[in-house]
């Protein structure tokens, strides 16, 4: 059975979506077979991987709200042992219509079930939010690993995800853990970045990745031609950065 670990912070901006891509492309580059789950309805992770995520037949929506499969909703890449569950706007409307739906939290995770054993891992890329497709995500992962951007604010409502959770640890996945933190956005000209870092570490001590992802253009760059930064510039700083968290990673196993 594969790992899967959910990349979730609730504050926009902190480097998710860049995280979940370029983790999972070299998880599948290290001989991993990965896929990602695309489950914010902005698509940017569908985007970042090449897939035009307004010419695929199956999303995570038609996953959550209609009858399919996981395997019907699920596509190759461009980087071999990479797949996407791709997302877009349809999903938008998703956190409405899960209301009414009976044990609406757990969908993902019966719903991808059957799959688990198919992949070394898959990464979930959450919305930004604490809504039911970040509650989907969380029930269905192993894991959570949280991003947190090296700039002032950055512990601001880290409490309440951390809290978020728990519950979701209590009441509907016991064996829900917080997998790590990585720090995102180092920029090692500036104190703040060396402040917030030593901050971070004092709350989450050993649970903060070595691998500090730094502020990097490169990194900036790669989604708009549908790559992740190992295909766009693998000897920048970034990148580095992105494959020694994917070796953190593994090495835990």
């Amino acid at each position: 059975m594969g790992r899967t670990i959910v990349v979730a912070n609730q504050k926009g901006g902190v480097g998710k979506t860049t995280t979940s891509i370029n983790l999972a492309a070299y998880l599948a580059q290290l001989g991993k077979n990965t896929l990602l789950i695309d489950s914010d309805p902005q698509g940017n992770a569908t985007s970042g991987v090449g897939t035009d995520k307004n010419d695929v037949e199956n999303t995570t929506y038609d996953l959550l709200l209609n009858d399919i499969d996981a395997s019907d909703a699920i596509y190759e890449t461009q980087i071999k042992r990479l797949y996407i569950m791709p997302a877009n706007i349809s999903l938008a409307g998703a956190e409405i219509e899960l209301v009414s739906m009976d044990y609406r939290e757990s969908i993902l995770r019966r719903k991808i079930k059957d799959i688990k054993n198919i992949f070394d891992y898959i990464i979930i890329d959450a919305p930004p939010s604490l809504g039911l497709l970040t509650l989907n995500a969380l029930t269905a992962a192993d894991q959570v690993l949280i991003p947190i951007q090296c700039e002032y604010y950055a512990l601001e409502g880290l409490s309440q995800l951390v809290k978020t959770i728990s519950l979701v640890n209590s009441r509907l996945n016991p064996d829900l853990t917080i997998e790590g933190v990585v720090l995102t956005m180092y920029d090692n000209r500036t104190n703040l970045s060396e402040q917030v870092a030593e901050n971070v570490r004092s709350f989450f001590k050993d649970r903060v990745h070595k691998a500090v992802i730094p502020r990097n253009v490169t990194l900036g760059e790669a989604p708009s031609h549908g790559e992740p930064i190992s295909l766009y510039d693998p000897r920048c700083a970034g990148a580095m950065a992105y494959l020694a968290l994917a070796k953190e990673i593994i090495e835990e196993k």
